[in-house]
C-alpha cells in the first residue's frame, strides 16, 4: 500500500493546478487520471478564453477565483511561454434597446474588481472589427486566449517539478476509511491518503460518492462549435460576444480566435444525459449560420465548416441558471475537499482554485 499526504483525482487543468501548489509546500502528492492523458476532457474542449471575470454574481467565488486566476494565468503563461493573447473582447449590442444591458453587464464587471471596462460605441467598434454588426458594445481588455493543449502540458510540467506524482489511466474504483487516512482503491492498488481533492470534472458526483463524500449531481451540457473558413478568417480581430443568454446556461454563441489561427463558432449548450458523447445527435451546419450572421451579416453558409465539441460539468440542472463552483471541504468526509462543478470559468480560474485548495489542505493540520 503507497501512503502519501494528498491524493488528487482528476489531472485536468484544476487537479493539476491543485496538485502543483499542494506539492509546492512540501507535501507528498499523486494525481490520479482515468484517462491515458491529462486534460482529456473539459479542460482541452473549451474555447480557450481568459475571462476578465464580469458575468459571475459579485461575491460568487466564480467572480473572485476568475478574476485572481486570470492574474496568476497570464503571469503563468509569460513564464512557462504557453500561447497566450490578451486580444481584448467586445460584447455587442445588435440594437438600442440592447445597450442598457451593456451597462449592467459594465456596473457588475467592476463590482467583481474588473478593469477598463469601457462603453464603446460604433466608430470604436469599426476600428477595431469592422465586419462586426453593432451598435455599442462592451470591451474588455483584459480578456484573452490560451492554447489550452500547451497549459496541460505546462501544468503537468509544473506538478512534476514540485515533486507530485501522476498516474495516468488510474481510475478510482472504490475507497474505505481508516483512523488515520482514506483508503483510495484504483484496479492495480490502493494508496492511503491523509487528505483527497476531488477534482474529477464531469465525473466528481460518482467520485464523490466513491469517498462517501456528499451526494450531489454532474449536469453534462454539451456546446458545439463551428468555425470560419480560412478565406474568412481574417473578419475577425479578436473575441466577439453577443449579450448573456437569458436562460443563463452560456454566454453566448461567440466568436473566438485561438493561438493557431482559427476562429471559432459556439459553443452552443444543451444538457444531455451521457457525460462521455461527444458527437451524437451533433447540430447541422446550418444551426449556426444565423447565430453567425447576428455578429458578421456578410458570412454565408459555405464561410462554415463544423468543428469540435465540449461538455460541461455543470452543477444545476436545465430549470436552473446558476450554480457557483464548489471549492470547499467536504460537508459528510472532513478528509475529502471537493474542487467540483468547475464549469466556465475554470479554466481561468485553475490557478487561483488551485491555491485555495492547497490553503484548505494546510488548514486541516492546524
Amino acid at each position: 500500500m503507497e501512503e502519501i499526504d494528498v491524493a488528487v483525482i482528476g489531472a485536468g487543468v484544476t487537479g493539476l493546478a491543485c496538485g502543483h501548489f499542494i506539492a509546492a509546500r512540501g507535501r507528498s502528492v499523486c494525481v490520479l487520471e482515468r484517462h491515458g492523458r491529462a486534460g482529456n476532457e473539459t479542460s482541452t474542449h473549451n474555447s480557450g478564453v481568459i475571462h476578465a471575470g464580469l458575468y459571475y454574481p459579485t461575491g460568487s467565488l466564480k467572480a473572485r477565483l476568475c478574476v485572481e486566476g486570470r492574474a496568476l494565468l497570464y503571469e503563468f503563461c509569460r513564464n512557462n511561454r504557453i500561447a497566450h493573447a490578451r486580444c481584448g473582447k467586445l460584447i455587442v449590442a445588435t440594437t438600442e434597446s440592447e445597450t442598457p444591458q451593456l451597462e449592467a453587464l459594465r456596473l457588475r464587471g467592476e463590482a467583481n474588481g474588473v478593469e477598463g471596462l469601457e462603453i464603446v460605441d460604433r466608430v470604436f467598434i469599426r476600428r477595431r472589427e469592422p465586419a462586426v454588426n453593432a451598435t455599442a458594445a462592451l470591451y474588455s481588455p483584459a480578456t484573452g486566449i490560451v492554447e489550452a493543449e500547451a497549459l496541460i502540458r505546462s501544468l503537468l510540467q509544473s506538478a512534476r517539478a514540485s515533486g507530485a506524482i501522476y498516474l495516468p489511466g488510474t481510475a478510482i474504483v472504490g475507497a474505505d476509511e481508516t483512523a488515520g487516512a482514506t483508503l483510495v482503491r484504483t484496479v492495480t492498488e490502493t494508496i492511503a491518503a491523509r487528505q483527497v481533492v476531488n477534482a474529477a470534472g464531469l465525473y466528481a458526483d460518482e467520485v464523490s460518492r466513491h469517498l462517501g463524500g456528499e451526494c450531489f449531481t454532474i449536469y453534462p451540457c454539451r456546446g458545439e462549435y463551428a468555425e470560419l473558413a480560412s478565406s474568412k478568417r481574417s473578419l475577425v480581430n479578436g473575441l466577439v460576444y453577443p449579450l448573456p443568454e437569458r436562460s443563463g446556461h452560456g454566454i453566448g454563441v461567440h466568436l473566438t480566435p485561438s493561438t493557431a489561427g482559427n476562429v471559432w463558432i459556439g459553443p452552443t449548450a444543451r444538457f444531455q444525459s451521457r457525460k462521455d458523447d461527444y458527437e451524437g445527435d451533433r447540430l447541422p451546419l446550418e444551426a449556426f449560420l444565423e447565430l453567425t450572421q447576428a455578429l458578421l451579416p456578410a458570412v454565408t453558409l459555405a464561410d462554415l465548416r463544423l468543428s469540435g465539441s465540449g461538455i460541461r460539468p455543470k452543477l444545476h440542472p436545465p430549470d436552473e441558471s446558476f450554480a457557483d463552483f464548489m471549492v470547499r471541504r467536504d460537508l459528510r468526509n472532513a478528509r475529502v475537499i471537493q474542487a467540483s462543478g468547475i464549469e466556465s470559468p475554470g479554466l481561468t480560474a485553475c490557478l487561483a482554485i488551485g491555491r485555495m485548495v492547497a490553503d484548505l489542505v494546510d488548514e486541516f493540520d492546524q
